[in-house]
């Protein structure tokens, strides 16, 4: 099962099985194959913002 990760300045859930269709990641993406410029949809901070949710 792929890990989820957890914005730390807002506190959303990037939770690979759902993706984010809004900004093009299909459902089934891991977060380590995200492009290196997305962005949290929420607030906007970078990937390096996120840790993995235990």
């Amino acid at each position: 099962m792929m890990k989820k990760y957890k914005c730390v300045p807002c506190g959303y859930i990037y939770d690979p099985e759902v993706g984010d269709p809004d900004s093009d990641i299909d459902p089934g993406t891991a977060f380590e194959d995200i492009p290196e410029d997305w962005v949290c949809p929420v607030c906007g901070v970078s990937k390096d913002m996120f840790e993995p949710e235990e």
